[in-house]
C-alpha cells in the first residue's frame, strides 16, 4: 500500500458498511481507505482504496483476520491518522482492541465497548444511576410471553427474537431477556469526549418485522424530530451522566422508547450510527468525531442552528425479497436514481433478507416521509422487475 501523493491525511473507515463514513471523510478533505463487507459502488467511489473484510462463508459479518491484515497494511502508510470503527464492531470488542494495537483507533476504546455491551454491567449502571429501562433479566423468563430475547453483540435488530422462539441460544453472543414495552423507537445522535456530550439530533427509527423470526429489524430513520422541552433537558443530562460513567468518545447514539412524556433507555451504540445520514449535513461530522477523540474538543456547530423541523429527511434500507444476482442493467438503473445509495455492483448476489440498497426522502412530517419512502421502495422494486 502506498501513501497518497497529494499530502492529505488519510483516514481508514471500517464496518459492515463503510459508505456513510467514507463519503463524509472524503467530503471533508481526507483521503479514505474503506474496509467493509459490501464494497458498494458509492463506497468505492469515495475511497482511494477499498478492501473486503467480509467472511468467506457468505454471512454478512466481519472477518477478524482480514480486518487485522488490512489495518496492518494501512499502518505502514505514514499519512494514515488512524481508523474509525462503524457498525459490526460492537459485536467484536476484542477485535477492536487488537486492531487498536496495530493502528490508532479513533473512537470509543475497546474496553469501554465491552462495558457498554455487557447486559449485566450496562443495565446495572442504569439502575444505579436511576435511569429508566424496560425490565431485563439474564435467565429465560417463565412464562416467556411478553418478553424478547436479545444478543448484546448483535446489530441492526437481527438478533432480536421473541423469548419463546426456539432458535438456538448462542452463549458467545451474550443473550439476555427484555420485557416488551410500549413506545416509539427513537435515537439520539451525540458526540462525546469521555466527560461530556452534545446532542446532534433526534430521529425516529423505522423498525419493522422481517420474516417470522425477526420482529424488530432496523430499516432506517427519520429526523430531525423535536422532543418536549422537559424531555430534551432530561436527555442532555442523561447523556452527560452516561458519557462520564462509561467514558464514551466520538460519535455515538442512544436508542430509547418514547411513550408520551416518558422514555425508556434501550442501548448505546458506541460508534457512528446510520442516523448521521439525516443529521450530518449540519456539521462536518467526521472531523467532529476525530477532533473529539484526539483533542477532546466538542464541535460548537452541534449546539447552534436549531433544526428545520418543517423539512424532515428519512433514509431506509431496501431488503431483497428473494435471491437475486444483479444484472448490469439493474445496477445501472439503481445508480441512475439520485435518491438511491449503497449501490450494489453488477453481478452482486443477494440472499433473501440481505440489504439491497437504501433510499431517502424528504417531507413536512414523519408520516409524509414514511409514505414517500414506501412509494420509493415500491418504485425501485418495480424498476428492477422491469429492467
Amino acid at each position: 500500500m502506498t501513501a497518497a501523493s497529494n499530502g492529505r491525511a488519510t483516514l481508514v473507515v471500517a464496518g459492515l458498511s463503510a459508505r456513510l463514513m467514507a463519503e463524509a471523510a472524503a467530503r471533508e478533505g481526507y483521503d479514505v481507505i474503506a474496509l467493509d463487507v459490501f464494497g458498494d459502488v458509492d463506497t468505492r467511489r469515495a475511497a482511494r482504496l477499498w478492501q473486503s473484510i467480509g467472511r468467506d462463508d457468505g454471512s454478512l459479518g466481519i472477518d477478524p483476520q482480514r480486518t487485522l491484515e488490512a489495518l496492518r497494511a494501512a499502518a505502514a502508510d505514514p499519512q494514515v491518522l488512524g481508523w474509525v470503527a462503524g457498525s459490526g464492531f460492537e459485536g467484536q470488542p476484542e477485535l477492536l482492541g487488537r486492531g487498536a494495537q496495530l493502528l490508532p483507533l479513533i473512537g470509543t476504546p475497546a474496553e469501554t465497548v465491552l462495558r457498554v455491551r455487557d447486559p449485566a454491567g450496562f443495565f446495572g449502571m442504569l439502575d444505579w444511576l436511576g435511569l429508566p429501562h424496560p425490565e431485563v433479566q439474564l435467565d429465560e423468563p417463565d412464562p416467556p410471553l411478553g418478553w424478547l430475547r436479545k444478543e448484546a453483540r448483535g446489530t441492526g435488530g437481527w438478533h432480536i427474537r421473541h423469548a419463546d422462539d426456539r432458535h438456538p441460544v448462542d452463549a458467545t453472543q451474550q443473550p439476555y431477556y427484555q420485557r416488551e414495552a410500549a413506545g416509539t423507537p427513537m435515537s439520539a445522535l451525540f458526540i462525546a469526549n469521555g466527560r461530556e456530550a452534545r446532542v446532534l439530533g433526534i430521529s425516529e427509527l423505522i423498525v419493522r418485522p422481517l420474516g417470522a423470526h425477526h420482529p424488530h429489524v432496523y430499516r432506517g430513520a427519520i429526523g430531525p424530530v423535536a422532543l418536549p422541552a422537559a424531555l430534551a433537558v432530561g436527555l442532555d443530562t442523561t447523556l452527560h451522566t452516561l458519557v462520564a460513567a462509561f467514558g464514551l468518545r466520538g460519535l455515538c447514539s442512544l436508542d430509547f422508547l418514547l411513550d408520551g412524556d416518558h422514555w425508556s433507555l434501550l442501548e448505546i451504540n458506541p460508534r457512528p450510527s446510520a442516523s448521521v445520514a439525516i443529521h450530518g449535513a449540519r456539521t462536518p461530522w467526521m472531523q467532529a468525531h476525530v477532533t473529539a477523540c484526539t483533542t477532546g474538543a466538542l464541535a460548537e456547530a452541534a449546539t447552534t442552528a436549531p433544526p428545520d423541523l418543517a423539512a424532515l429527511r428519512g433514509c431506509e434500507i431496501v431488503f431483497a425479497r428473494a435471491a437475486v444476482q444483479l444484472t448490469a442493467a439493474q445496477a445501472e438503473a439503481l445508480a441512475a436514481r439520485d435518491d438511491c445509495h449503497d449501490l450494489p455492483a453488477a453481478g452482486s448476489r443477494h440472499a433473501p433478507g440481505d440489504p439491497l440498497c437504501s433510499v431517502d426522502a424528504d417531507g413536512a412530517s414523519v408520516a409524509e416521509v414514511r409514505h414517500r419512502l414506501a412509494e420509493k421502495r415500491a418504485a425501485l422494486r418495480a424498476s428492477l422487475a422491469q429492467t
